[in-house]
């Protein structure tokens, strides 16, 4: 159990009975009155965010989530297809659920996918990911790496900003947290 000034960004908490990721934890010190941790939650069942306020006194529990690798096999109305690939047992996720990882699950692709309580709540995407450009604005002759960039649609329909020298065809290294390009993949 963790008292409430002990809550830290990045955690998942147990609150109210259901998960919730922490998106944003403030110390405060209401002048002469007690200390308190002004957080911003996500719940992880429903997506919902909630502003809540915890004392030192309150006692949360820090949850961790079992994540399997799962294999990613098509979409469909009903969803996005997963197949387990320790057991090749099939879930199926609705695209709200997938979230903004829709961006970046490729064919065939293996990815963590989040569960709470048996259910599958998320998916865990890296860091970092290589993606092909499929379409841009043709190549600037003498452009080099400046601050100027050209919208360019990547292989899974994500658009980004990237810089004048990449070209169609190039594989390029993208944030997932904030869809911003980092680097040419050779």
């Amino acid at each position: 159990m963790l008292s409430g000034n002990q809550i830290r960004v990045g955690m998942i908490i147990e609150y109210q009975g259901k998960p919730y990721y922490v998106m944003e934890a403030i110390h405060r010190t209401p002048g002469n009155k007690r200390a308190l941790m002004q957080t911003k939650l996500r719940d992880l069942l429903t997506g919902d965010q909630a502003e809540v306020r915890f004392s030192s006194s309150d006692k949360v529990e820090r949850i961790s989530l079992p994540e399997r690798k799962m294999q990613f096999l098509y979409q469909d109305t009903e969803g996005f297809h997963f197949m387990d690939i320790e057991n090749y047992e099939q879930i199926i996720m609705p695209v709200d659920q997938v979230g903004d990882a829709v961006h970046f699950i490729l064919p065939e692709a293996v990815i963590g996918v989040t569960f709470y309580e048996g259910k599958s709540i998320g998916i865990n995407l890296p860091n970092t990911m290589a993606l092909k450009v499929k379409e841009t604005e043709p190549e600037l002759k003498g452009a080099t790496a400046t601050s100027r960039y050209k919208p360019a649609i990547l292989e899974t329909g994500l658009q980004v900003k990237v810089p004048p020298f990449i070209s169609e065809g190039d594989t390029v290294r993208i944030e997932t947290s904030s869809h911003d390009y980092i680097t040419r993949v050779t």
